[in-house]
């Protein structure tokens, strides 16, 4: 006797039932909000490229994070425009940095919520670099030097209460620079997230002008990876990983979920996808035009994500999902 013919569509007849067994579920647990925090006046300034997404100042970022975590969201990643750059990119470690004022600011508010920095220099240098440079022009980032400003940088955020430390850069070796300057100052509790997998992307471009971080001169692919490159991801992730990253990313997403799937197959550490400024802009315009469903589509495409294998998803829609999912 046979097994009876099976129709998959019966489990896809009602809404309880597609809920039931579901296989991926999106929640808010998984977000991780961006923010913008510049230096100056109080207030909130839009940003044109990325509708919905603000430069906050020190006083009203802890608004914007309160948002954050009213909603359940368990974390936000800093990024900071800083008042004055220079070539070393001073301001990424200075104890009154904005990412510095900021944390304070924030965990003096919401203790629990994890607050995250971005740890780079490429929106504090005058240059628009990820480090050091060989010369004035030069856009030879020197790899070595550029260490040296990552671990202070680090240690600096660690300083003024950060959760995590996230360094952007790509230099090699960085993470466990990073991790040597924390565990020599006593800041052994303090996690690594490591954006391992760092595209040279065009996908970057509106958070460059939200965080007026464009090279002034060359570009970034003699540090950030070539997009074609897969194999040469997973190589850089065991890197991390063995310098003593805690958590991985890979960066961009949605260009990239061959990759996410690739680093959840070979490695068990947590692992962070970034859904960037480009990714989250192609969205609001076409929504905007009234091209597709916008919440729809960036629950479909968040969904992927994590399907794909991340844990974690950064996302310029944080809150609006956070919404969405309650309802």
């Amino acid at each position: 006797m046979g097994f009876p013919l099976q129709r998959p569509r019966r489990l896809r007849r009602t809404e309880s039932l597609r809920r039931l067994t579901r296989e991926t579920r999106l929640t808010v647990d998984q977000l991780i909000y961006p923010l913008f925090v510049a230096a100056g006046a109080d207030g909130r300034q839009e940003i044109a490229s990325m509708p919905g997404v603000h430069r906050w100042s020190v006083r009203s970022v802890v608004d914007a994070a309160g948002q954050a975590a009213d909603l359940g969201i368990p974390a936000v990643l800093l990024f900071g425009l800083p008042e004055w750059k220079d070539a070393a990119g001073s301001g990424a470690f200075a104890l009154d940095g904005i990412v510095q004022q900021a944390t304070q600011a924030i965990k003096g508010s919401f203790p629990d919520l994890l607050v995250i920095a971005d740890t780079c220099v490429c929106e504090y240098t005058s240059h628009g670099h990820c480090g050091v440079l060989s010369g004035a022009s030069d856009p030879d980032v020197r790899n070595d030097a550029t260490l040296e400003v990552l671990a202070g940088t680090a240690l600096s955020q660690a300083r003024a209460g950060i959760d995590v430390v996230a360094p952007s850069d790509m230099m090699d070796g960085r993470v466990g620079a990073i991790r040597r300057a924390l565990d020599e100052h006593g800041f052994e509790h303090v996690p690594i997230l490591s954006y391992a997998a760092k595209y040279a992307s065009a996908f970057y471009g509106p958070f460059r002008d939200a965080a007026d971080s464009a090279p002034q001169f060359g570009d970034r692919r003699t540090y950030q990876m070539d997009p074609p490159n897969l194999r040469e991801a997973l190589r850089e992730i065991a890197l991390d990983l063995e310098e003593g990253a805690d958590a991985v990313m890979v960066k961009p997403a949605l260009a990239y979920l061959d990759v996410i799937r690739a680093a959840r197959e070979r490695f068990d550490a947590p692992l962070a996808a970034y859904n960037v400024s480009g990714e989250y802009a192609m969205v609001k315009a076409a929504a905007a035009r009234g091209w597709l469903d916008e919440r729809r589509v960036t629950l479909e495409l968040l969904t992927g994500i994590v399907r794909a294998g991340a844990d974690m998803v950064i996302t310029y829609h944080a809150l609006e999902v956070a919404r969405w999912l309650r309802q």
